[in-house]
């Protein structure tokens, strides 16, 4: 006699996570509106506060759309400079989540799968940082050369 396999799974219940003060309720799927974006505002938080490339790229992308105002660039151009911006922000996020992920699951240890990840991870972000630069680069280059140009000393 054969016995019949369950295809049914039982419910996954949630886990708090241990010794976790500031984020006790983190695990549980937000209530309204307010807390899922006072979730996602501590996920931006707590990566600006630790990641210093997160940082680096702030900084660099309201630079940039700050010259673009300044440069009287068009609407459209300014877009384009804070969706490329946008890009390598989300991208260092994304980064910084999949890093704790993994750190989570290999904890001290070191696994060349957990690697390959990292490594991946921080290739995305090179590359829509590269691809930023090449944007922003070739809409605020031509009109702050001839500022620059035109300007009397």
């Amino acid at each position: 006699m054969t016995q019949e396999l369950s295809t049914e799974t039982p419910p996954l219940r949630p886990v708090a996570p241990p010794n976790s003060p500031n984020r006790t309720l983190s695990w549980r799927v937000a209530s309204n509106l307010f807390v899922s974006f006072r979730y996602a505002w501590t996920g931006v938080s707590y990566t600006f506060q630790t990641q210093r490339n997160f940082r680096i790229h702030v900084v660099v992308g309201l630079v940039a759309i700050g010259l673009s105002i300044f440069l009287h660039l068009s609407r459209v151009e300014i877009a384009i400079i804070g969706l490329t911006t946008g890009a390598v922000l989300t991208m260092e996020l994304l980064n910084t989540a999949l890093e704790s992920v993994v750190d989570l699951t290999v904890r001290q240890t070191y696994h060349e799968l957990a690697k390959i990840a990292k490594d991946c991870a921080a290739g995305a972000v090179l590359i829509s940082a590269l691809a930023a630069v090449l944007v922003a680069g070739s809409l605020l280059l031509p009109p702050l050369i001839q500022t620059v140009l035109s300007f009397k000393f």
